[in-house]
C-alpha cells in the first residue's frame, strides 16, 4: 500500500552511542511503492524512500581536515559546520539484506539506471515500472542510494504543464568573507550576441560587485595562445535566462565559432564543496552501521560514478574522504566508469566548480586532472615527488578499497585516460596495485551513441555497446568484494603487449580512403601551477594559473581496420562490421576543425560487397569477403559472446541482447543505400539510452 510519511526522524548520534556521529538525523518524507506490480525475480517488489540527511562536520576532526574552507563555514554552539543533503533510496520492500550501491549522481542527474537499467527515470524521479528499465539492478539484488553532493546544477524551464524535474542538487555551507578571482571559459558552435559563461549545463560564481568594470574578457583559437583582451565598452553583462541560472554576456559584433572566450573576475563567498564529499562519506558510514527504516544494514557497500562522478570517487579517494571519522572504509569496493585520468583534482578547492572540465579545445585551465595518477607510486620527474592515488585511502587498518577503473577509447583521445597505468613521461607501464583492475572497452566512446546525425562533428558516432561489460563488472566487482571471487583480470592497451603508442605512430599505421582521416593530437594533460598554496589547501593565487610541461599521454595502437587493439574486446570488435574509432573531429563550420567530440567516436561500416569495396577505394575487406552470409556473421558473433562471457566480461543473460544488437546493425547495412551518409540507419528503436556525462 502507498505510503507518504510528513516526516520521521532518526537521531543518528543516540543510535549510534559513539562520538563519531557526522550524520546527526535523518528526515523520510515520502515512502512509497517502486514501480508497483513488479517483482524483481528473487528481491520481490522494491520501494522507494526519499528523505533528507542532516549532517555536523567538527572542522578540528583529523578526518576533515582535508575539507577546504571547512574552517571558514558557519558554526553553531559546539563549533560544529551543518548542513543537509536530500537522497533518494531504491531497495526491496522485503526489508533484506543486499548490497548498497550508491551512484555518485552526474550534474544531480540520476546516470546508473539509463547506462546499466537502459531506462532514465523520467523528471529524474524513479517511480514507475519503465523507469526500472529491464530491471537488472534490482534482480541482482541490489539497492540503490542516490543523494545531493554538488550545487553547480543550473535549473531548467518550468514544465508547460505537468511535474518538474528533480534534480538532485546541494546547498554546501558558504564560506562567508572570502573573495578570489574567478575563470570562466566557453565557446559557441554557431554565431551569438548573448552567451552563458557557465560549464556545462552548469552554475559558475558571479563577480562580488555586479556588472564588474574591472571585469576581462579574452580571445584566442587555441588553449596554448596568447590571450587578447576585448575592450570592457564593448561588452556587458546580462541577467540570467532563468532565475537562479548562470549569468550571460552580451558582446557587440557577436560571438564566434574557432573561438576560445574567457571571463574573469573576482567573485566572492565560495561554497565549501568538499562538504558535499564529506556528505557522501557520511552517509555511507551511517547507512552501514545501522538499520534503516525496518531494514538490516547492507551485506556490502560499493560506489558506482560515471564520468564527472567517476572523477568524484577518484578525488574523495585522493583525499582521505573514503575513511569515516571512526577511521573505517565507507565502502569496500568502487567502480569508476569513464574518469580518463582519474580525477585527483578539482572537486574539493576554493571556488571549485565541479562541472567543468578540459576537452581538446577548451578549459585546459581547470584542475581536473593532476598527479599522482595511478595507484601504485610513481615518480613524477619535474617535481621529484614520489606518490600514488592511494596514499590517503587506507583505513586505521591499512585497507583499501577494491576498485574498477574502466575507460573507453574516447578517454585515451579525450581524458589522459592512459596516465593511469604509466608514468607522468608516458615512457612505461605501471602495474596497477593488487586491489585495482583497470579496463579498456576498445572501439566503444564515452556513452553508447545514438546521435542520427553527423552534425556537429564530420562522421557518424560510434555503435559500440559497452554497457553490457558494465553490467558484469557490476557483478564481478560485489562478488569480489563480499564473496572473494576473483574478478576479470585487467585488460587496456600498454606498452608490453604492443597495444599503446602515440598519436604519430597511430596516424601511420591508420589506414587510409574510407573517408576517416585521424586527429593530429590527443588531450595532454596540462601541467598547472595555481600558486604555493593551492597544493595543500586548495586556494588558487596564480588564476588563471601558469604551465609547466604537459603530461605525456597516449593512444590505443590501430589493427589494418582501424580498429583498437589490445584491452576489453567489445563483441563488434571481434566480429567487426566497420571501424571504431574513439575519435570524431569537429565540422568545420562549427569551429575547431582540428580538435575532437569531448564524448564522440566514429564508424564507419565496411563495404556490403567486394565490388562496392573496389569502386570506393576502401582498403578494408568487405563484409561478402569476411561473412559468407548471415548465418556465417551470426556465428561469428556467437563465438565472441562466448568468449566475452568465459572471460567474466559479459553475463550470459545479455547474450541475447547482443546477438540481437549486432544481427540488427548488420541487416541495417546491407539494407543501406552507400550513397546515403546519414546516420540514421545506425540504430534502432529501443531503450531509451542517455547523452554525455
Amino acid at each position: 500500500m502507498k505510503r507518504r510519511l510528513a516526516a520521521v526522524t532518526v537521531v543518528a548520534a543516540a543510535m549510534a552511542g559513539v562520538a563519531h556521529a557526522a550524520v546527526e538525523r535523518i528526515q523520510v518524507v515520502e515512502r512509497v511503492p517502486f514501480a508497483p506490480g513488479v517483482s524483481f525475480g528473487d528481491y520481490g517488489a522494491y520501494e522507494k524512500i526519499r528523505a533528507v540527511a542532516y549532517f555536523a562536520l567538527d572542522p578540528k576532526a583529523a578526518a576533515n581536515a582535508s575539507i577546504v574552507d571547512l574552517k571558514h563555514a558557519p558554526r553553531d554552539k559546539r563549533g560544529r559546520v551543518l548542513f543537509s543533503s536530500e537522497f533518494v533510496l531504491l531497495r526491496p520492500a522485503g526489508a533484506q539484506p543486499t548490497t548498497l550501491l550508491y551512484d555518485v549522481n552526474n550534474r544531480g542527474n540520476i546516470a546508473i539506471l539509463g547506462q546499466v537499467n537502459g531506462r532514465s527515470p523520467a523528471l529524474n524521479d524513479p517511480t514507475t515500472a519503465a523507469d526500472a528499465g529491464d530491471g537488472f539492478l534490482m534482480r541482482h539484488g541490489f539497492s540503490l542510494l542516490f543523494s545531493a553532493w554538488t550545487w553547480d546544477v543550473a535549473p531548467s524551464a518550468p514544465p508547460v504543464s505537468g511535474a518538474a524535474p528533480r534534480p538532485l542538487v546541494f546547498t554546501p555551507p558558504v564560506a562567508k568573507g572570502v573573495k578570489g578571482r574567478v575563470q570562466n571559459e566557453f565557446t559557441v558552435n554557431a554565431p551569438t550576441d548573448i552567451v552563458t559563461y557557465a560549464g556545462m549545463r552548469g552554475l559558475t560564481y558571479e563577480p562580488a560587485t555586479p556588472n564588474d568594470p574591472h571585469a576581462q574578457l579574452t580571445e584566442r583559437a587555441k588553449p596554448d595562445d596568447a590571450r587578447r583582451p576585448i575592450a570592457r565598452s564593448a561588452w556587458h553583462f546580462v541577467e540570467p535566462e532563468l532565475k537562479g541560472g548562470p549569468g550571460r554576456v552580451q558582446l557587440e559584433g557577436g560571438f564566434k565559432p574557432d573561438t576560445i572566450y574567457e571571463l574573469t573576475y573576482v567573485a566572492k563567498d565560495p561554497y565549501v564543496t568538499g562538504a558535499g564529499l564529506a556528505g557522501i562519506r557520511d552517509l555511507l558510514s551511517y547507512l552501514r552501521d545501522h538499520p534503516f527504516e525496518g531494514a538490516p544494514v547492507p551485506r556490502n557497500v560499493l560506489m558506482f560514478g560515471i564520468s564527472q562522478s567517476g572523477r568524484l570517487i577518484g578525488r574523495m579517494m585522493h583525499d582521505g574522504l573514503n575513511v569515516d571519522e571512526g577511521g573505517k572504509l565507507v565502502f569496500s569496493g568502487a567502480y569508476l566508469q569513464v574518469p580518463g585520468a582519474g580525477g585527483s583534482a578539482g572537486f574539493n578547492s576554493r571556488f571549485a566548480q565541479p562541472t567543468r572540465h578540459p576537452s581538446m579545445m577548451e578549459e585546459h585551465d581547470y584542475p581536473a586532472d593532476a598527479f599522482p595518477f595511478t595507484s601504485m607510486p610513481t615518480r613524477d620527474p619535474a617535481t621529484g615527488k614520489t606518490a600514488s592515488t592511494l596514499d590517503k585511502a587506507r583505513d586505521k587498518q591499512g585497507n583499501l578499497p577494491k576498485l574498477f577503473y574502466a575507460n573507453t577509447s574516447t578517454e585515451f583521445w579525450n581524458r589522459g585516460a592512459s596516465l593511469i597505468a604509466t608514468t607522468p613521461d608516458g615512457a612505461s607501464d605501471v602495474a596497477p596495485a593488487d586491489n585495482v583492475r583497470i579496463y579498456g572497452f576498445m572501439g566503444a566512446q564515452h556513452y553508447v551513441g545514438r546521435s542520427k546525425t553527423r552534425a556537429p562533428f564530420t562522421a557518424c558516432v560510434s555503435t559500440s555497446d559497452h554497457y553490457l561489460p558494465m553490467r558484469a563488472l557490476i557483478v564481478a566487482l560485489d562478488d569480489w568484494t563480499s564473496k572473494g571471487k576473483q574478478p576479470p583480470a585487467s585488460a587496456y592497451p600498454n606498452f608490453a603487449d604492443g597495444t599503446l603508442t602515440t598519436v604519430a605512430d597511430y596516424r601511420a599505421i591508420f589506414p587510409q580512403g574510407f573517408g576517416l582521416t585521424p586527429p593530429q593530437q590527443n588531450l595532454r594533460e596540462p601541467r598547472l601551477d595555481f600558486g604555493r598554496r593551492y597544493t595543500a589547501q586548495g586556494i588558487a593565487d596564480i588564476v588563471p594559473p601558469k604551465h609547466g610541461d604537459d603530461f605525456e599521454t597516449r593512444v590505443p595502437v590501430p589493427d589494418a581496420d582501424g580498429n583498437d587493439k589490445g584491452g576489453v574486446r567489445l563483441v563488434e570488435l571481434q566480429a567487426p562490421l566497420g571501424t571504431h574509432t574513439g575519435w570524431n573531429l569537429r565540422a568545420a563550420d562549427t569551429g575547431f576543425a582540428w580538435a575532437t567530440s569531448r564524448f564522440d567516436g566514429s564508424f564507419v561500416p565496411f563495404a556490403r560487397t567486394e565490388a562496392e569495396r573496389v569502386a570506393a577505394g576502401d582498403p578494408r575487406p568487405s563484409l561478402e569477403a569476411r561473412y559468407a552470409n548471415r548465418d556465417a556473421y551470426a556465428a561469428a558473433v556467437k563465438a565472441a559472446a562466448g568468449r566475452q562471457v568465459a572471460a567474466g566480461l559479459l553475463l550470459e543473460e545479455d547474450v541475447e541482447r547482443t546477438m540481437r544488437e549486432n544481427l540488427g546493425l548488420y541487416d541495417r547495412i546491407l539494407a543501406r543505400d552507400p550513397a546515403d551518409s546519414g546516420c540514421g540507419y545506425l540504430f534502432s528503436s529501443g531503450l531509451f539510452v542517455p547523452g554525455p556525462g
